[in-house]
């Protein structure tokens, strides 16, 4: 009894420390575990919160994310302004199985329900709640799931999507604590990395701004200034299409200036000044600014939509005050990107004011080029008229007086036409100086001479430079009225092809009053015209048909040519008698 006794009491003690053994090393396991899970916790705290470009830093937390609650696919959903998801960032699905699966969620079924109830949702089958939609083909399956909230602030930024933790075990409260930590230091880390872009992205914007004023001061022109600014607008807000329209008289735009993808369906395009373009969504909006996330099927646009084609995200932005504005400007991303958000948006009104002020320093440029002109053009009248007439007006005096004395045939015939060229010479200055001096006569008509200076003038903006212009004889005394205004409408419209087809630096204007024939000739450098090409019957070439008709109809003709330097000529010619 003794021996079997002392043997049955010996064990339980040796069991019993057994059980206590392993129940510490369970326990010390655990503590281990849950020293590694904080560990790995306070790291990936740490590298979140050390990002600054918010792209990397939404990356970094989801990847996190993954590792911290161990689950074999994450996923991170921005929250966009339509309360659905305008960004999708997955790990652990491979790019050949994400481009199989198609497009990304756009924030429908579960992914949804953690937008309209942002709080934690812990499943241990997803496919059981009332909000699940099911997956897409070849989508691999998954089971559990976990979603957490990312605030900033008192703003839902967006959800943190695990499912299938590995081992096939639920996701337990452990986790979705350790995660709903990792949603805080997210918080903190996507508002540091938003302010930091902000910072830079005002930084940006005023470098541009104040490189424009630079070169406004320098003397640089419209077009350059404008185009400078376009670009790095396109560049800035990371942009595939910029566009400045501006204002013409009458109330339409016209797109002066188009850069990147697409930009000929708009270069050249005059909107209308009423409804149907997204231009008129910027004037009609409060603070002149108006944006969309879909140009192409925005129902706003409804004046030749086709030009949006590939255009996604749209903001577009007045140049100028409502009242007295100067154009819009626009830019366009592509299809799929992201929208602009308001942080992107917020400076280009000011940016816009700067395109106003390289408008209008231009304008005051061009008076006062224009006052300085018109004093020279008095000063030379008045020299004409007190010098030069005066002069030959007594020279033709003395020859004529001397006339009488010459007995010689030939030279007497000889000194005749000496005193008919003084005679001519007498009249086209005289018609040189009525041209100079017509702008003070208010309400009286205005001549072929001023008429061609302002059309060229006219021209300038859309072209890019000045044309050079030339003129020769009597050409407001000897061409009639109707004749004129056929003359200036031509060269108008000459001008204008030359500006939306030619891609020309230079142009040169002649217009010619002699022997009894009026020519209007339009020479540039730009691409030319095809070899056997009859533009005048191109579908594409109206206005030129408009130009032969108008010279048809005056018994003249038009030609168009390709010059040997390269560029176009064209020559416009009608009768006077």
């Amino acid at each position: 009894m003794g021996r079997d006794d002392q043997d049955e009491s010996g064990r339980i003690p040796r069991l019993r420390l057994d059980e206590l053994l392993e129940e510490l090393r369970v326990r010390i396991d655990e503590v281990r575990g849950t020293r590694d899970r904080l560990t790995g916790l306070l790291e990936a705290v740490l590298s979140v919160g050390r990002g600054l470009d918010l792209s990397q830093v939404l990356r970094e937390i989801v990847e996190a994310a993954v590792v911290l609650v161990d689950a074999e696919y994450g996923a991170l959903g921005v929250i966009g302004d339509d309360k659905r998801l305008s960004e999708f960032l997955p790990v652990g699905i491979t790019d050949d199985l994400r481009a199989q699966i198609g497009d990304l969620p756009s924030g429908h079924g579960l992914l949804g329900e953690l937008i309209r109830h942002p709080a934690p949702l812990r499943l241990p089958e997803l496919s059981e709640h009332a909000a699940s939609a099911g997956f897409p083909a070849h989508h691999p399956p998954m089971h559990s799931f976990l979603g957490v909230p990312i605030r900033v602030g008192n703003e839902v930024f967006g959800n943190l999507y695990l499912t299938e933790k590995r081992g096939g075990a639920e996701f337990d409260g452990e986790d979705e604590a350790v995660l709903s930590t990792l949603a805080v230091a997210a918080g903190i880390a996507i508002e540091n990395a938003r302010l930091f872009e902000e910072i830079r992205l005002r930084a940006r914007w005023q470098a541009a701004s104040a490189d424009f004023t630079g070169a406004l001061l320098s003397g640089s022109s419209e077009t350059q200034v404008l185009e400078m600014m376009l670009d790095r607008a396109r560049q800035i807000a990371g942009a595939e299409l910029g566009l400045v329209y501006l204002a013409e008289p009458g109330g339409s735009l016209r797109c002066a200036f188009a850069l990147g993808r697409g930009a000929e369906q708009h270069l050249g395009v005059v909107l209308p000044g009423g409804r149907g373009t997204f231009a008129w969504a910027a004037m009609s909006s409060e603070g002149g600014l108006a944006t969309t996330p879909d140009a192409a099927g925005d129902p706003r646009v409804t004046f030749k939509p086709e030009r949006w084609k590939g255009c996604g995200p749209t903001v577009a932005v007045l140049v100028g005050e409502r009242e007295r504005m100067r154009g819009v400007l626009m830019l366009a991303r592509g299809v799929g990107r992201p929208v602009f958000t308001g942080t992107e948006t917020a400076p280009l009104s000011g940016f816009a004011g700067q395109a106003a002020l390289a408008l209008e320093l231009a304008e005051r440029r061009r008076d006062a080029e224009q006052m300085s002109l018109l004093a020279d053009h008095d000063r030379i009248a008045r020299d004409l008229h007190d010098l030069a007439i005066q002069r030959l007006f007594a020279t033709g005096m003395t020859l004529q007086s001397a006339q009488r004395f010459v007995q010689h045939p030939e030279a007497a015939e000889r000194l005749g036409r000496a005193i008919d060229d003084l005679d001519a010479t007498i009249k086209i200055i005289r018609s040189t100086i009525f041209g100079l001096r017509e702008h003070e006569a208010p309400g009286a008509p205005t001549g072929l001479r001023v008429r061609a200076v302002r059309a060229a003038e006219e021209a300038t903006s859309a072209l890019g430079f000045a044309p050079a212009l030339r003129m020769e004889g009597l050409i407001d005394t000897d061409v009639p009225r109707p004749v004129a205004d056929e003359a200036v409408a031509v060269l108008g419209e000459a001008l204008a092809n030359v500006a939306r087809h030619a891609r020309a630096t230079r142009a040169e204007v002649s217009v010619v009053a002699q022997g009894g024939t009026l020519t209007v000739t339009v020479a540039d450098d730009g691409v030319g015209i095809a070899q056997g090409t009859d533009v005048t019957r191109s579908g594409r070439r109206s206005g030129l048909r408009n130009m032969e008709e108008r010279a048809l109809k005056l018994g003249g003709e038009l030609s168009v040519a390709q010059r040997a330097a390269g560029g176009t000529s064209l020559v416009w010619r009608v009768p006077l008698g």
